[in-house]
């Protein structure tokens, strides 16, 4: 079945990097779109990144460009969310995200559990 687990979250200072991964399986992972999403606390989630299944074409929320680079590695069945000049604002828990399309035309989307990402001194 399809997994997605991230990692690499944690505390870190105003101003600080932190670099998230997220390893899948159960799908044709070079095939597909990844996403990065968050959640502040008390907010919605929200789309921070996504990259084509080559990894040709990426899209960044506004306030994240300039500060956040998603990449991929195929061969590795995992997708990266590179963080620098973290602020505050930028704590939430992140989530990978795939959507697939079955045999059958429907639509899924599979979460991972998602990681804690603290900015704060």
């Amino acid at each position: 079945q399809v997994q997605l687990v991230e990692s690499g979250g944690g505390l870190v200072q105003p101003g600080g990097s932190l670099r998230l991964s997220c390893a899948a399986s159960g799908f044709t992972f070079s095939r597909n779109t990844m996403n990065w999403y968050r959640q502040p606390p008390g907010k919605e989630r929200e789309l921070v990144a996504s990259i084509t299944g080559t990894g040709d074409y990426t899209n960044y929320a506004d306030s994240m460009k300039g500060r956040f680079t998603i990449s991929r590695d195929n061969a590795k069945n995992t997708v990266y969310l590179q963080m620098n000049s973290l602020k505050p604002e930028d704590t939430a828990v992140y989530y990978c995200k795939v959507r697939l399309i079955n045999t059958r035309g429907f639509v899924n989307d599979y979460w991972g559990q998602g990681t804690q990402v603290t900015v704060s001194s």
